[in-house]
């Protein structure tokens, strides 16, 4: 009885794993109409060295090249820099 359990289980994990993979198999095929997510290009803060996304309220402009910063604190060392 054991064994017919443990089999009908293992079948059903089984079968429940090749459906997710053939769905994505699928949905890659045909293509999805809209992304899954938006990339966003990271930028270096030039104080510590951090990748952060662009953000207007962190930013600071020199000599017409726009520094982007992931805190207050490193904009101001920058700034007095």
């Amino acid at each position: 009885m054991a064994r017919v359990l443990l089999l009908v289980v293992l079948t059903f994990v089984l079968v429940r794993a090749l459906r997710i993979v053939l769905r994505g198999v699928v949905v890659g095929v045909a293509g999805d109409s809209k992304p899954a997510s938006r990339a966003v290009k990271l930028v270096r803060d030039p104080v510590c060295g951090t990748h952060v996304t662009p953000r207007n309220d962190l930013s600071l402009t020199r000599k017409g090249t726009t520094y982007y910063f992931c805190s207050a604190e490193c904009r101001d060392k920058f700034r007095k820099s």
